[in-house]
């Protein structure tokens, strides 16, 4: 019932409880594989496991049935394996191998083949944030901080400050995926002892039957790998919750500077048309926090091999996966869809009458009466302004003390000329994003 909500069905298949059997599945046959070209398994005994594992059928739900015994769905896994081959053939079934050897590696191929979609989905967003922050270079909107109106900014800036974001979230997400997920092979206590010279080699050798990054050492209990994809999600999870966060305070209706174009309905009142899918971002996202700081408190670990910190890795790692497809599907979709009300963002700029554009009065004050004194009497006047209700404009046109005629007064009123560099600092994020490499 959640998980269309939540999740992104491309990014699903990679990662239910099918995917992480195939991934492995996958480790114990690239194990067969590399022992026999390295001479330590007969070659014929490694074709039956890979046979094995390929026509077999491996119930994941058996699998967990089973695993409660062990603490892992590897001793039943391996053992389902071994029941396909001759006696011959064991020799090599998980041989020299340990089952966070294969849970490792599994979670670096779970989360690798995961992260494909992801970052795919993070490009198709990034160039949403890009069309959206062209289009409206100099569109003008309320900036608004502690959610209040600030200065006058353009909607096109408030769209590249998410671009660059999205971007760098991406680069980080896929810096990990290429460097930081790696095989796992140690064997019992990390020294490999079980398997014959060179098996430190062999660790190289299923890393490229694998597609992943090959470690220095085993990495059992040193859980750097995990929290850097922990973080790298987390990193993900923010900058999207802060575009829909963004969406939701815009689609406000006392804002309505933007809409979803399907906006969703309620239950109860026929007139709403809810912001869903940023509500959705917005509350995938809120979730993930929560996630990374598990891992990152799991990695204070016992010795060579974990006792339940490990464990609490795979439905963790899992969930975080789901939930940042779910979010990056969801902000695609939000940002392709977006309607942005230009007219009402200019309409918005008036609500203080004037009062945002006291700074810009100030500054071309100052120059004459210092910025000190300047600044004093631009507040004082904007409290005549709201006490008396009248706009900034007629308050200052009417305070003798301001010395500015009424074109100065209205230039200095005018948003658009107080804009300052937003526009270049569009120009240099599209500029940026565009000249960005592609793996």
């Amino acid at each position: 019932m959640w998980g269309p909500l939540f999740t992104d069905p491309d990014v699903e298949a990679e990662i239910c409880d099918r995917a992480w059997l195939r991934a492995m599945l996958d480790f114990e046959r690239a194990l067969a594989i590399v022992q026999a070209r390295a001479g330590l398994v007969p070659e014929e005994a490694a074709r039956m496991v890979v046979t094995a594992i390929d026509v077999g059928h491996y119930d994941p739900v058996v699998l967990g049935e089973d695993a409660p015994a062990s603490g892992t769905p590897v001793v039943p896994l391996v053992r389902a394996i071994a029941a396909h081959v001759t006696p011959e053939g064991r020799a090599a079934v998980h041989n020299g191998a340990t089952s966070q050897d294969v849970l490792d590696t599994a979670l670096s191929l779970v989360a690798h083949r995961a992260l494909g979609p992801v970052l795919v989905g993070l490009r198709a967003v990034a160039a949403e944030c890009e069309r959206l922050a062209e289009r409206h270079r100099d569109t003008l909107i309320a900036g608004r901080t502690l959610a209040q109106h600030a200065l006058p900014t353009t909607f096109g800036l408030k769209c590249a400050g998410w671009l660059v974001a999205v971007d760098e979230a991406e680069t980080a997400l896929a810096r990990v995926r290429a460097h930081r997920l790696a095989v796992q092979f140690g064997g019992a206590a990390g020294t490999l002892a079980a398997v014959a010279d060179p098996g430190a080699a062999l660790t190289d050798q299923l890393a490229a039957e694998l597609g992943l990054a090959a470690p220095l050492i085993p990495w059992h209990t040193n859980r750097t790998r995990v929290v850097e994809l922990a973080g790298a999600l987390g990193e993900v999870a923010g900058v999207l919750g802060k575009i829909a966060q963004d969406v939701v305070l815009l689609a406000q209706t006392e804002v309505a500077e933007v809409a979803e174009a399907e906006g969703g309905t309620s239950s109860a009142m026929p007139h709403k048309r809810n912001p869903v899918r940023a509500v959705l971002v917005a509350a995938g996202t809120r979730r993930v926090p929560g996630l990374v700081s598990t891992l990152l408190g799991s990695m204070v670990q016992e010795h060579e091999r974990a006792a339940g910190a490990w464990h609490s890795e795979w439905q963790t790692v899992t969930e975080l996966l789901r939930l940042v497809g779910g979010a990056v599907r969801g902000t695609r979709e939000l940002l392709s869809r977006l309607r942005v009300d230009t007219e009402r963002m200019r309409r918005n700029l008036e609500l203080t009458g004037g009062l945002l554009m006291a700074e810009n009065v100030a500054v071309r004050l100052s120059a004459a009466i210092g910025r000190a004194e300047a600044q004093d009497l631009v507040a004082e006047v904007c409290r005549t302004a709201v006490a008396s209700g009248r706009p900034l404009r007629d308050a200052l046109i009417a305070d003798l003390r301001i010395g500015l005629t009424e074109k100065e007064v209205d230039d200095a009123l005018d948003p658009a000329c107080y804009v300052g560099s937003a526009g270049e600092f569009v120009d240099r994020a599209l500029a940026a994003h565009r000249g960005r490499g592609r793996p």
